[in-house]
C-alpha cells in the first residue's frame, strides 16, 4: 500500500484528537481540518490547512455546509489505479485525501434529552460526516477511514511499523467499521423521528434493531447452540457490572432478567428466586434477610442452582443466608462492602449489580420468517380491582392478593400461585390447562396451604379449577375474569365461601 499523505479530519468526538494527529504529522501526513478541529489542533501547535484553503468556499450557513465539495469528495473518491479518475482531478487540482478521520453529530445523546424540539433533533442529523465516511469506506482500497477513537493508537503503530501505509486488511475493516456507523446512525434518526407526533405506544413501521454486541457467551441454551449478548447500554441485566464469579451463560442471563423484572414490582425489601425463568420463591417483608428466608421456604430443593434478584442494596445479614445454598448468579442494585466480603468466599458465584427498574422497550421474540414485537406487561394499579363475590376479602387477603397478582404475571402461563401476605408458598407454572396447574401447584408445596390465596395470570374456563384450589384451603382469589363461564365461577366461590376479585387484565406469559 501507498504511505498515507493527506488527512481530512472532522470530528465531534475530539477525543484523542490532538495526539493522533500529532502522530500522523509525524509520519508525514498533511493535515486538513473544518471548524472547531482545526482550532484545536492548531491551539496545540500542528500545521494545519483549512478545508475552505481547497474548497475556495469558507463554511456557509451556520457550518452546515463545509465539507460537501467536489474538491473534497474528489479527492477522496478517486480510484488511485484508474487513469481516468487521477486525470480528472488533476485537471482541476483537486488534492488526494488518503485518511479520512471523521464522526458524527450526537445524534442519540440529543435525542435522549427530555423535551428535545423537533427542530432541535433536525439540527443534529449531521450529513457532510456521513457523505464523507460513506465515500472513503467505499474507495476504501485507496482511502482508510476512521470513525473510532479506539483504533487511533493501533493505527499509528501500524504506520511507524510500515513506513505510513496500512495494510489493505487494515483498510477493509475500517470500511466495514464506516458502513456499519453510518447504518447504525440512520436507524437512529429513523427510529427516533418516527416517534415525533406519533400516539405513545405506537409500534413502528419498520422495526429498527441495532444494538452492539459485548460478549459472547460459551454456548447458548444448550452446548450445541452459539450464542452471543448484544446490549444497548444504560440499564438493565445486560449493561450490568460483574463484581465476581464464571462468566455468565445465557440460560444466566435469561434467568437474571426474570428475576430482576419480578423484583421490580415491589416497593418494600423483596427476594425473587427463578429457576428456568419461573418464581420458586418469592417474598416481600421488612428486611431483606426475612424477605430471602420467607422466599427460600417455599421451595429449598428448586432454589438450588438458581438466581436471585434482590431489590436493595444486599447486606451482611442477607448475604450470609444466600450463601447457605449452591447458587448461579445473583442480581441487585448494590452491596455492602461486608456482603461483597460475604460472596467473595464462593468464587463461582457471579454478583451483579444491575441499575434501573422495571423495564419499558418494546419485547422482541423472533419465530420462523419473522418478529413478534409487543409493549411491555407495565405494573397496574390496585384500584382497578373488583369484588365479585358476595364475601368481601379481609385486609389481609387484600394484600396478599395484591402479592399474588404481582407474583403470577410472572410465572409461565398457564399461571397458578399460592400466596400469603408477602409470601409465595406454590406455583403451578406453564400446565396446558388451568386445573392442572391448581393441582400442580398444590402437589409441589412445601408450605401448608391451609388459609393461603390463589392467584391466576387468566380467567378459570370453568369452575373446576377454583374448587379444586377450595379443595386445598384458599380463603380468596384473584383472576381476570372475562370467561363465558364466569357467572358459574363466581357462583362456585359463593358456595364455597371464596372471596374472589376480578382485575378485567390478563397477564399470559409465553
Amino acid at each position: 500500500m501507498a504511505k498515507l499523505q493527506r488527512a481530512l479530519l472532522s470530528l465531534t468526538d475530539k477525543t484523542g484528537a490532538v495526539d493522533f494527529a500529532r502522530g500522523l504529522v509525524e509520519l508525514g501526513v498533511e493535515l486538513l481540518s473544518t471548524g472547531g478541529t482545526a482550532k484545536l489542533l492548531r491551539d496545540a501547535g500542528l500545521p494545519v490547512k483549512d478545508v475552505a484553503e481547497v474548497t475556495g468556499f469558507p463554511e456557509m450557513l451556520d457550518g452546515r455546509v463545509k465539507t460537501i465539495h467536489p474538491r473534497i469528495a474528489g479527492g477522496i473518491l478517486a480510484i488511485r489505479e484508474n487513469a481516468e479518475h487521477m486525470a480528472a482531478i488533476g485537471a482541476h487540482g483537486i488534492p488526494p485525501i488518503d485518511i479520512v478521520v471523521v464522526n458524527l453529530y450526537a445524534f442519540e445523546k440529543v435525542a435522549a434529552e427530555p423535551g428535545v424540539t423537533r427542530e432541535r433533533l433536525i439540527e443534529n442529523i449531521d450529513i457532510g460526516g456521513p457523505t464523507m465516511i460513506r465515500a472513503a469506506a467505499k474507495n476504501w482500497q485507496d482511502v482508510a477511514v476512521v470513525v473510532s477513537p479506539d483504533d487511533y493508537t493501533a493505527l499509528l503503530e501500524e504506520m511507524r511499523a510500515a513506513g505510513g501505509s496500512l495494510k489493505p486488511e487494515t483498510h477493509w475493516m475500517l470500511a466495514k467499521k464506516a458502513f456499519a456507523l453510518t447504518a447504525a446512525y440512520d436507524s437512529a434518526i429513523t427510529a427516533r423521528l418516527a416517534l415525533e407526533g406519533a400516539p405513545e405506544q405506537m409500534l413502528p413501521e419498520t422495526l429498527q434493531i441495532r444494538v452492539p454486541r459485548t460478549m459472547s457467551l460459551r454456548y447458548g441454551e444448550n452446548p450445541h447452540q452459539s450464542a452471543a449478548l448484544y446490549a444497548r447500554g444504560g440499564d438493565g441485566v445486560a449493561n450490568a457490572r460483574q463484581y465476581q464469579g464464571k462468566e455468565l451463560s445465557y440460560n444466566n442471563l435469561v434467568d437474571l432478567d426474570a428475576a430482576w423484572q419480578l423484583i421490580q414490582e415491589f416497593t418494600d425489601p423483596a427476594v425473587a428466586i427463578i429457576k428456568h425463568t419461573n418464581p420458586c420463591g418469592c417474598a416481600e417483608q421488612a428486611s431483606l434477610a426475612e424477605a430471602y428466608r420467607k422466599a427460600f421456604e417455599a421451595d429449598p430443593v428448586s432454589a438450588f442452582g438458581g438466581v436471585l434478584a434482590f431489590n436493595r442494596i444486599v447486606d451482611a445479614e442477607t448475604a450470609q443466608e444466600a450463601v447457605k445454598i449452591f447458587t448461579e448468579a445473583i442480581a441487585a442494585p448494590g452491596y455492602t462492602p461486608e456482603a461483597l466480603a460475604v460472596f467473595a468466599a464462593k468464587k463461582n458465584l457471579r454478583v451483579l449489580e444491575v441499575a434501573g427498574g422495571f423495564p419499558k422497550d418494546l419485547v422482541v421474540k423472533s419465530i420462523s420468517g419473522g418478529i413478534l414485537v409487543q409493549t411491555p406487561d407495565l405494573p397496574l394499579a390496585a384500584a382497578s380491582y373488583q369484588v365479585v363475590t358476595e364475601r368481601q376479602p379481609t385486609e389481609a387477603e387484600r394484600r396478599a392478593l395484591a402479592f399474588a397478582w404481582k407474583v403470577v404475571k410472572h410465572v409461565k402461563s398457564n399461571a397458578i400461585v399460592y400466596a400469603r401476605e408477602g409470601q409465595l408458598v406454590s406455583s403451578g407454572a406453564g400446565q396446558m390447562s388451568r386445573v392442572d396447574s391448581v393441582k400442580f401447584g398444590a402437589a409441589k408445596a412445601v408450605l401448608p396451604l391451609e388459609g393461603t390465596v390463589l392467584g391466576s395470570d387468566a380467567f378459570f374456563p370453568f369452575p373446576d379449577g377454583l374448587e379444586a384450589a377450595a379443595r386445598n384451603g384458599i380463603t380468596a382469589a384473584i383472576q381476570p375474569g372475562g370467561s363465558v363461564k364466569d357467572k358459574e365461577v363466581i357462583e362456585a366461590a359463593n358456595r364455597l365461601g371464596v372471596a374472589m376479585v376480578m382485575t378485567g387484565v390478563r397477564h399470559f406469559r409465553h
